[in-house]
């Protein structure tokens, strides 16, 4: 239901009152930071309709309002404005993602690190999707006389390696002869197509060669496998017990959410395309009393994985979402040069 405008007016005052100071606002007060040229008498029927709609709880009787979870459920999608952070605050994330040496997973434990840092919240990022991930390309990277890596890389960014070892010297010449083979048999083909019978397809056509590959197909059946699970990053799980007005049960509950991986993807998938979940909008008990901030980022233009940021229900959205939405751009643009190079 779409309110009035003056309704707006005062329940965007009390939502963001509320979130600055976490005290319940009265009528008088509202009066002088909403601006408003009605009367105290008004505002206060205007308060008593709002708490009526279930947009905003009087603690008790002699106290001021606080918004429900349906009060800012409407604040977010109806009244609020993103703010996106500032160029200095810009420089500073992009510097904490992009420093030292980069790959997809070091990557997004950065994001997740730098943004509990900056909130002081518990941040999470997800790898990206695997189902309709293919093999971007293969390289062979020499560790000894018998022994080599295989680094497979995947269209959605991610990036596994697994060694094996061969009875015969793996000279450069050979390195390059499985490099041009494979990739030639590789190339584009699902992730999730990759198993014991496409491998025994590929040895089969190899010919002479196929006496060779036995270690190198195992090595990436290995890491093709690896590669289609989600992984899930966490960062700044004991910010939530600090949190002022935040409840240790609350704390508690999503730490042991957080402790499950399965359970924190299929949340962010189903919160999936809205931006923030609130409490009991989650459908997870452990949530209850909590907000969850999302955003996706990119690979080649497609929806990989998720961002997000757990806390109390008593945030500040419009910076949060800003920051994150601002944190994913720089994750997309990230990767997306990782698979250029």
């Amino acid at each position: 239901m779409e309110l009035m405008q003056r309704k707006e007016k005062i329940l965007s005052a009390v939502v963001e009152s509320y979130i600055a100071t976490g005290e319940p606002i009265g009528s008088k007060a509202l009066q002088d930071i909403a601006s408003l040229t009605v009367s105290s008498a008004t505002i206060r029927n205007e308060l008593a309709s709002l708490v009526d709609g279930g947009y905003l709880l009087q603690p008790h009787t002699s106290a001021g309002r606080i918004p429900t979870r349906k009060g800012y459920r409407y604040y977010i999608d109806n009244i609020m404005k993103v703010e996106y952070p500032s160029d200095r605050l810009k420089e500073r994330l992009e510097r904490l993602i992009n420093s030292g040496e980069q790959a997809p997973e070091t990557i997004l434990a950065k994001t997740a690190r730098a943004l509990s840092e900056l909130t002081d919240m518990a941040a999470i990022c997800t790898s990206p999707s695997s189902t309709d991930a293919r093999v971007h390309k293969i390289r062979f990277v020499s560790t000894g006389r018998h022994t080599s890596m295989a680094v497979l890389v995947t269209s959605n960014g991610m990036v596994k390696s697994k060694l094996f070892r061969c009875e015969f010297v793996l000279t450069p010449e050979i390195l390059s002869m499985f490099d041009k083979a494979i990739n030639e048999k590789f190339s584009g083909v699902r992730l999730l197509d990759i198993n014991v019978a496409f491998l025994q397809t590929v040895a089969s056509s190899f010919g002479e060669l196929t006496l060779f590959m036995p270690e190198v197909l195992a090595a990436l059946l290995d890491a093709a496998q690896s590669a289609i699970k989600t992984s899930v990053t966490v960062s700044g799980e004991t910010n939530l017990l600090f949190i002022d007005g935040y409840s240790l049960n609350c704390a508690r509950n999503v730490l042991k959410f957080l402790s499950d991986s399965q359970s924190v993807t299929q949340l962010l998938d189903d919160i999936y395309p809205n931006k923030v979940g609130l409490s009991d909008e989650n459908n997870r008990f452990e949530l209850i009393g909590s907000s969850v901030i999302t955003s996706r980022y990119t690979i080649m233009s497609e929806n990989a994985g998720s961002i997000a940021l757990i806390g109390p229900m008593r945030v500040n959205y419009k910076k949060l979402i800003g920051l994150i939405d601002y944190s994913a751009l720089c994750v997309s643009n990230a990767i997306g040069q990782l698979l250029e190079n």
